[in-house]
């Protein structure tokens, strides 16, 4: 997740999940130094990057949130991606030169036959011009360089592939997707697959689970209610239990609930099955994350400060 930078004076301790719209041309840090200093925020995060040609949903994560980011990391992601077919590039995108150019003759029926092949668990090798570290370098780093080093196929789920448009050489795709999956990777699979070659040309990240329906904010969006107030900024945070909506809640009494922010386990008759479950006492305050076993007992995993 990135990571913040020193405070400054003046800032405080804020709590909460932004959905931002991120715009094309600014790196995730970047809109997420832009984000943090509208809502003078001590600490804040982003989670999942996106490249900078890339628009769309970019959760960040202020205060205690930071805590649960790595379930946002691990979600599962849509997006909706544009292509040129006929052509590939040095970066699988609209960012690198041209390398090859290939006559289309793609009907709708080949098109559809060959999306279907890519439903499922796939194989993808990620791109050169992507973060991930090999020898302890970015991989984007030493494409820089000119180089190019062997990488390990990974395997990522594509939940969902629907065909939106479809002219001659253009193509627009809605994917839903397992993390680490690379759309600029799955575009030129396709292309490979339908004897042409394809590169991305736009991608817009439509949702992360379990936001996929919720609103995104523009920084124009934010900035103008920075102008109105801090509480009408503060309306636009979810709070910081929505990341976890997946997993049930359990409400424990005082006693266990102080026992729990001491880090103890508790035990009780608890009608849960075996997992992770929020945590909640029974004034309605969240936790944090427990973990339930099959014996009934219930370890803390993850609290909530709530003592600031």
């Amino acid at each position: 997740m990135g990571r913040g930078a020193r405070k400054p004076k003046g800032f405080t301790d804020i709590d909460g999940i932004l959905l931002l719209d991120k715009p094309k041309g600014l790196s995730s840090n970047q809109a997420l130094q832009e984000v943090r200093y509208l809502f003078k925020a001590n600490k804040a995060g982003h989670t999942g990057s996106l490249d900078p040609l890339a628009t769309g949903m970019l959760p960040i994560c202020f205060g205690e949130a930071t805590k649960f980011s790595g379930y946002l990391l691990d979600a599962s992601k849509s997006y909706r991606a544009s292509c040129q077919l006929g052509q590939t590039t040095s970066t699988g995108d609209a960012e690198g030169d041209v390398t090859s150019e290939t006559p289309v003759d793609v009907s709708k029926e080949k098109l559809n036959r060959i999306l279907a092949q890519f439903l499922g668990s796939i194989e993808q090798v990620p791109p050169m011009h992507s973060a991930i570290k090999v020898n302890g370098q970015r991989l984007y780093k030493i494409a820089r360089r000119g180089i190019e080093v062997e990488r390990s196929a990974r395997i990522v789920e594509i939940h969902d592939l629907k065909l939106v448009e479809f002219e001659h050489d253009k193509l627009v795709l809605d994917v839903r997707c397992s993390k680490g999956t690379y759309i600029r990777t799955l575009a030129e699979d396709i292309g490979n697959a339908l004897g042409c070659g394809a590169y991305l040309t736009d991608l817009q990240r439509t949702g992360v689970h379990p936001f996929d329906q919720h609103r995104c904010y523009t920084l124009d969006e934010l900035k103008s209610l920075s102008e109105v107030s801090a509480d009408k900024l503060s309306e636009c945070l979810l709070p910081v239990k929505s990341a976890l909506s997946d997993f049930d809640d359990l409400i424990v009494d005082q006693n266990s609930t102080a026992l729990l922010k001491q880090g103890r386990v508790i035990q009780g008759d608890f009608s849960v099955g075996q997992g992770l479950l929020n945590l909640v006492s029974e004034n309605g305050q969240f936790i944090g994350l427990g973990e339930a076993s099959a014996d009934g007992q219930i370890t803390p995993k993850r609290l909530m400060n709530t003592a600031r």
